[in-house]
């Protein structure tokens, strides 16, 4: 009788795991063999996970709409001229002040002292030039008084040398005395020259003199002046007519000399501070006409300066605020449109999107019919409030991919699923 041999069990899973296997390895194969009809270049891209957008004709105006902040012109600001304590404020920020207007008040008791003890030493000193001065004065008045004693004695002279001549012809007076009359007329005339050229000169003199104590005195009388002025520097004034937009000061604190204690705002002279992409920096020209909006009613304006420092992507610009518009105040919001170029009616447009922040305009994902979507560079030469003006590159009915390209950056064909 024969016996029923049967195969061992390892065998049969032998066997399985090789059909598992084999047909793993067919799958494998087949996949890729399509992986290796897809580009490397290409990337496949979930449909709904993008953006498409067609590209139209339409009217084009070239408007660029923003939004700027009211601002002065310009800003007067308060700093603390003479340190010290607040002992008062006087006024509250946001309230127009007239020029002159107290603000606050400081105390400082060192200065005081020093202001009163040069006030002493400014009035001795002014005191000796004053006496200087007494002094000068005295010795030209004896001078003048000299000679006019000495003249006075040589007319004296005069008219007695010619009495005593005549008696001198009659022998009634020796020729002694006769000599010594002569002799004491000429004496009295040397004394008078002697005297007038000393006049002179002390009037050389005492005119210098005059000068330096003159200087001098108005020097003293500056440093008074301004060490009074240290005292009236305490009271922080308005220099001008204007809101009081801001004020650092509580009673209390302590001020150092130059420490910024608050702005004034000129009224009625304001202007728009407005961000602008970096995108128009080559664009935005100073004078370039615009249109501001307040409170439903349009304003012809323009820009009136030009920052080209980019922060964040943006730079900045003033926009005039003209004369007239009215109930606007600091830090309020206003529309404004930068009227960049005429009106374009047959202007090939795309719609704006997230796309630009990846290509910078300079190229994008055109779709194809067979869904897929290509790169294509092409020019943008303008962008309104939701589209963007192309120049070249896209053709009126084409499919462009707008979203952002973040996530296929790198690649020049999609596949779309």
């Amino acid at each position: 009788m024969d016996t029923k041999i049967e195969k061992p069990k390892s065998k049969k899973r032998l066997k399985a795991a090789m059909g598992i296997l084999g047909a793993s390895t067919a799958m494998i194969g087949l996949y890729s063999m399509q992986a290796l009809s897809i580009p490397s270049s290409a990337q496949s891209v979930p449909l709904n996970s993008i953006s498409i957008s067609t590209v139209k004709q339409g009217s084009f105006a070239n408007n660029l709409p923003l939004r700027g902040q009211v601002e002065p012109r310009k800003t007067i600001y308060l700093d603390v001229k003479s340190g010290g304590v607040i002992e008062e404020v006087f006024v509250e920020p946001g309230t127009f002040v007239e020029a002159g207007t107290p603000i606050a008040r400081l105390s400082n008791t060192d200065l005081q002292l020093q202001v009163i003890s040069r006030e002493a030493q400014v009035t001795e000193q002014l005191n000796f030039l004053r006496n200087t001065e007494m002094e000068m004065e005295t010795s030209r008045l004896n001078i003048k008084r000299d000679i006019i004693e000495l003249e006075y004695q040589v007319k004296q002279l005069q008219r007695k040398l010619a009495h005593t001549e005549k008696l001198a012809k009659r022998g009634l007076v020796s020729r002694e005395e006769l000599t010594e009359r002569q002799d004491e007329l000429v004496y009295y005339k040397k004394q008078l020259a002697l005297s007038l050229e000393r006049q002179k000169a002390d009037e050389k003199i005492r005119s210098v003199q005059r000068e330096q104590l003159d200087s001098g005195k108005h020097m003293l009388e500056r440093n008074l002046e301004y060490a009074r002025l240290n005292l009236e520097n305490l009271v922080v004034k308005s220099p001008t007519s204007g809101y009081l937009s801001q004020l650092d000061a509580e009673i209390g604190e302590s001020k150092v000399s130059g420490s910024r204690l608050g702005q004034i705002d000129l009224p009625n002279d304001n202007i728009l501070s407005v961000r602008v992409d970096e995108y128009y920096l080559n664009i935005i020209q100073k004078g370039m006409p615009a249109s501001i909006n307040v409170a439903g009613q349009k304003y012809t304006t323009q820009v009136s300066k030009i920052d080209s420092q980019v922060d964040n992507s943006q730079f900045y610009i003033e926009v005039d605020i003209p004369n007239g518009v009215e109930n606007i105040k600091r830090g309020q919001t206003l529309d404004v449109e930068l009227m960049i170029g005429e009106v374009n009616k047959n202007a090939t447009l795309l719609k704006r999107g997230a796309f630009f922040s990846d290509t910078g305009g300079n190229w994008v994902f055109v779709l194809k019919e067979n869904n897929t979507a290509e790169r294509r560079k092409i020019k943008i030469s303008g962008k309104d409030k939701n589209n963007f003006k192309i120049r070249s590159g896209l053709d009126k009915g084409e499919k462009v991919i707008t979203s952002s390209y973040s996530t296929f950056n790198s690649a020049e064909k999609l596949i779309l699923k």
